[in-house]
């Protein structure tokens, strides 16, 4: 027996959105209590809440396409100013009905203008007879614009006097989110987190066709019970998942074992989970890579180079700064000019050593080094002229925050500020390594 029904939608799809949602038919049921026929005036506004990868998002979304109700849905992240989140609400609106044309996006600097061009495309777009829901995506950044655009939000179904519903999805409860001057408190809906069984259940149905649904979902069994204590978020598991299930088939792949037994399936994986559960959440290597360890038996923090964390997310610029930071931290300033000029002559490397210089200066670790030498061997190092732009200064200040750099005393308006790069040589050689560069013929003490 179907757990939802409701007498104003067709109960294929209502059969069809159960199969969808698995685990939160309560919820959805609740929703479509409250939603009511298409032409009936709905709540004013809607609070859902809960933890990450809860499910929010992906069930507003299914429940609205699955039973073709009109919507807007908007993620506040990517629309981060309040005139970028009303003009984008206006022009999802627009094509919510194929019938005309979509005109271009009217610019909107005020809730007053919203108001008016809200109610204006209400009419073009003939929605005045059906509620249309406007769903606001991790809706705690509303308290980061300004103090009018909440409570207009939880009002905007009185402001505009049309039948229109706002649903805001969040991950904090409503007492942290209601602003000090007071508003008009909505409906709050609480998602809970998944349980063990649930998450046993959603993960089972994405079986591959080759294998069995017991074979699978005893895997996901296994997985659960080595990862549920320390990760309970859906899309990770479901990543985790997805890495792993290869080698867990191996045994039956080469004949070893069959489908059924599960001491040697379990043996087999083991040492791999666990070698997973230093990579939870973190993406240090990514799937290609993690799976080449596996077959090469090697470990995920032995991987020769830099993590994914590091090396991708610099930028290109910020790659090659600091590696002349590195340069000018680790070289004696009198060899500059042998490293970084072309026509600098033949100097040996005794010619200039002096007593105090025989140790290694990686032993000694890292020197300070004025910005304007980081600059000028960033210049030496890079092929294109690069010019001193904002772009590049800025660029220092994130390595700084990012403690690969560290600021030498105080900051001295006459000299400049002096840097000292604080990374390894394996981190460096690494990074220079994505952008074909060999640090090792620069430095001075592998000459």
């Amino acid at each position: 027996m179907p757990n939802l029904e409701h007498p104003a939608y067709p109960a294929a799809a209502l059969l069809h959105l159960e199969s969808l949602v698995p685990c939160r038919e309560s919820q959805v049921s609740m929703l479509l209590s409250i939603f009511g026929e298409r032409q009936q005036f709905s709540f004013p506004s809607i609070f859902i809440y809960g933890h990450t990868s809860s499910g929010k998002t992906y069930v507003m979304q299914t429940l609205l396409k699955t039973l073709q109700l009109p919507h807007v849905f908007v993620n506040c992240v990517e629309c981060f100013t309040s005139r970028l989140l009303l003009e984008e609400i206006l022009i999802q609106l627009q094509s919510c009905s194929c019938e005309t044309e979509p005109t271009s996006p009217v610019p909107c600097d005020t809730f007053n203008d919203f108001v008016r061009l809200f109610k204006q495309a209400l009419v073009s777009r003939e929605l005045q007879d059906q509620t249309l829901y406007i769903v606001l995506d991790r809706a705690e950044q509303l308290r980061e614009m300004e103090a009018n655009i909440l409570p207009a939000f939880l009002r905007l179904q009185e402001l505009t006097d049309s039948n229109v519903t706002v649903v805001l999805l969040s991950e904090i409860v409503w007492e942290l989110f209601r602003p000090n001057v007071g508003c008009f408190d909505p409906l709050t809906l609480y998602f809970p987190d998944y349980s063990i069984g649930h998450l046993q259940k959603i993960l089972s149905q994405n079986h591959p066709p080759e294998y069995t649904a017991d074979f699978y979902a005893a895997y996901i069994n296994i997985l659960l019970g080595v990862f549920y204590m320390v990760c309970r978020d859906l899309k990770e598991l479901r990543h985790l998942a997805a890495l792993n299930f290869s080698k867990y088939c191996e045994p039956v792949v080469r004949g070893e074992a069959n489908e059924r037994d599960t001491r040697k399936l379990w043996k087999n994986i083991e040492p791999h989970l666990k070698k997973a559960m230093q990579t939870v959440y973190l993406r240090e290597i990514s799937s290609s890579q993690w799976e080449r360890l596996q077959h090469d038996g090697g470990e995920p923090g032995q991987l020769k180079g830099l993590s994914a964390h590091t090396h991708v997310e610099l930028p290109y610029y910020s790659k090659f700064l600091l590696i002349a930071a590195y340069l000018a931290s680790y070289n004696p300033v009198r060899t500059d000019k042998r490293f970084f000029l072309k026509h600098h002559g033949k100097i040996k490397k005794t010619n200039f050593m002096k007593k105090h210089e025989k140790t290694s200066n990686h032993l000694l670790g890292p020197k300070p080094f004025p910005l304007d030498r980081l600059l000028a061997i960033l210049y030496s190092i890079v092929d294109k002229r690069v010019a001193p732009t904002a772009n590049i200064f800025s660029q220092i200040t994130s390595l700084v925050t990012l403690q690969l750099l560290s600021v030498v005393g105080q900051n001295d308006q006459l000299e400049g500020p002096r840097y000292k790069c604080t990374v390894s040589l394996d981190f460096i050689r690494a990074v220079a390594r994505t952008v074909n560069f060999d640090i090792i013929k620069y430095l001075y003490d592998f000459l």
